[in-house]
């Protein structure tokens, strides 16, 4: 009876800890501010979102960015298929965060689990962007208009960096936020649709 028992508390325990192991695996991080597209499908306002509606922290894709990364038009997905209805334009009509351009702005991150870090940038569409359209590398200003280095640092449970929306910026326009990682291949990206 008692190895019977043991084996039944051996298996549970395996079970639980590649749970656990599998649950950290697949969290990482996303952006709430402005609200990233991912939120949107996670909080109910967006529908037929797919897989991302229960992993909203998970668009994890190759680092590098812009040089390297993901292709063009999986950029809100961060190249990952499994999320592809973040880069589905939905004929521009994705809800936008109100902005005003050359205003300061609080851009936040919140993280299920942490990573080294080495930068967090944050992009913005030039004007030959059409929101009707998935994002290309062509629809963004080629530099970030915010970079914050992390040096290898792991980030609290929620960062916050404020940046200045370019100014000139006009109409509903696209946040591409990156979050690479230190210590892997990988980085996390967030599309947030922002209106000036």
């Amino acid at each position: 009876m008692r190895k019977k028992i043991s084996a039944v508390i051996i298996g549970v325990c395996t079970v639980g800890v590649s749970v656990l192991a599998t649950g950290s695996a697949s969290s990482h991080g996303y952006t709430d501010s402005p609200t990233s597209r991912q939120v949107f499908c996670a909080n109910g306002t967006v529908q037929n979102c797919g897989e991302i509606q229960w992993e909203p922290q998970s668009v994890e894709g190759p680092k590098g960015f812009p040089e390297s990364g993901p292709s063009d038009g999986t950029l809100c997905a961060g190249g990952n298929s499994r999320f592809a209805e973040l880069d589905d334009p939905r004929g521009g009509n994705w809800p936008a965060t109100k902005v005003t351009a050359g205003q300061p702005y609080d851009f936040r991150w919140r993280f299920t689990a942490r990573h080294a870090t080495t930068d967090f940038r944050y992009y913005i569409t030039n004007s030959s962007y059409d929101p009707g359209k998935p994002l290309t590398r062509a629809d963004l200003d080629p530099e970030p208009f915010l970079t914050v280095d992390f040096g290898g640092r792991i980030p609290d449970a929620t960062v916050t960096h404020t940046g200045t929306i370019p100014a000139g910026k006009t109409g509903k326009q696209l946040v591409l936020a990156v979050w690479t990682i230190a210590d892997t291949g990988n980085a996390f990206y967030a599309c947030s649709d922002v209106q000036l």
